[in-house]
């Protein structure tokens, strides 16, 4: 449902992966404007991708049924989207994090 959205706005998601080890390693290498997370991947926090990525610089949107407040103090500066959301929450999202 989320890469339909994301195609909808114009967006192209280049991988979509489960796993934290499999987002770990896209984090390293991939070249992105932007990365949306689930916070819960299968079962692991997908924390350490997130501090991947903002090594690199690249913003993350946190996609999550926790509270916002649940996020580590060092990703309070990124974008979250609660559960369930729709299309246009996801597109003021996008745009704050991609600062337009």
């Amino acid at each position: 449902m989320i890469e339909d959205m994301l195609g909808e706005l114009g967006g192209e998601v280049v991988e979509s992966v489960a796993e934290l080890a499999a987002a770990c390693e896209a984090a390293s290498r991939l070249d992105i404007d932007v990365a949306m997370l689930d916070v819960n991947l299968a079962g692991q926090l997908v924390f350490p991708a997130a501090a991947i990525l903002q090594r690199r610089q690249i913003p993350v949107i946190f996609s999550t049924g926790y509270a916002p407040t649940s996020l580590p103090a060092e990703f309070s500066g990124n974008q979250v989207l609660n559960k369930p959301f729709a299309l246009a929450d996801l597109q003021k999202k996008l745009a704050l994090a991609l600062g337009r």
